[in-house]
């Protein structure tokens, strides 16, 4: 990663947080994109010069846009590109789920994937490549209780995964998905808490830590994870952690 630029959305904690921490760490410049201003300056204070903290919105392209427009202005250019932010909520049923709120899930989950893409595309192709990672679920692929906001945006971005490899691949860009399973971040404490659904009933020692995919996400940068461009790459494949050197 020595000389590359890699941007993250959803940055101020968890995954994207994580991702930060290692992608710095292998020798990139890192731009830290999340709505919390003030946890990504803590970050990037933390990170030192290599690192640029930015205030996004990922349900509001024009901010997306202007995020990666001043990442290459600061940079130079833009070789990954990490769709990290998402929301859990709304967790219920959907008799019970207040449309605005499941509304949003997908304008964070699904539409802020697009937006990234689109704002990173027409920079990556210019430059002859890049890579785009979209942090993807199980619930992509398998319905639960309770999250069918969740559920139906992830399985749309996956969607968005396979047509952007299919559209871009011959341009050089690497377009893949991350499935880490469940990690212990702030969005386990609000699946437990809300009772519904087995998930909730996972003993939290289960959960992985979230250095696990922060640290797959630099792999899967590499022609290692070239065989899954297309699809997400799952963490919880015995393989793949002894790939990554998780095991």
């Amino acid at each position: 990663m020595q000389g590359k630029v890699v941007a993250i959305t959803g940055a101020s904690r968890g995954i994207g947080a994580a991702a930060a921490r290692a992608f710095a760490a292998a020798g990139a410049q890192v731009a830290l994109l999340a709505r919390s201003r003030s946890e990504i300056e803590a970050l990037a204070a933390e990170i030192g010069s290599a690192a640029l903290a930015l205030r996004c919105d990922v349900a509001d392209w024009t901010s997306v846009q202007q995020a990666l427009a001043k990442t290459v202005q600061q940079f130079g250019q833009l070789n990954v590109l990490v769709n990290n932010a998402g929301t859990i909520d709304p967790i219920a049923r959907l008799a019970d789920a207040e449309p605005g709120a499941w509304g949003r899930a997908v304008d964070v989950n699904l539409k802020g994937v697009f937006y990234g893409m689109r704002a990173a595309i027409p920079v990556m192709r210019r430059q002859g490549g890049g890579t785009i990672i979209n942090v993807s679920s199980g619930a992509a692929r398998n319905a639960l209780e309770g999250w069918s906001s969740y559920c139906a945006s992830k399985a749309g971005a996956l969607m968005l995964t396979q047509a952007a490899h299919l559209e871009e691949g011959p341009h050089g860009i690497r377009v893949l998905g991350l499935s880490p399973g469940t990690v212990a971040t702030e969005m386990q404490v609000k699946i437990k808490a809300s009772g519904i659904n087995p998930v909730s009933q996972l003993d939290p020692s289960v959960h992985i830590p979230a250095d696990w995919p922060g640290r797959a996400l630099v792999w899967m940068c590499g022609p290692a994870a070239d065989p899954w461009l297309g699809t997400d790459v799952s963490l919880r494949d015995e393989a793949v952690r002894k790939a990554v050197g998780l095991i």
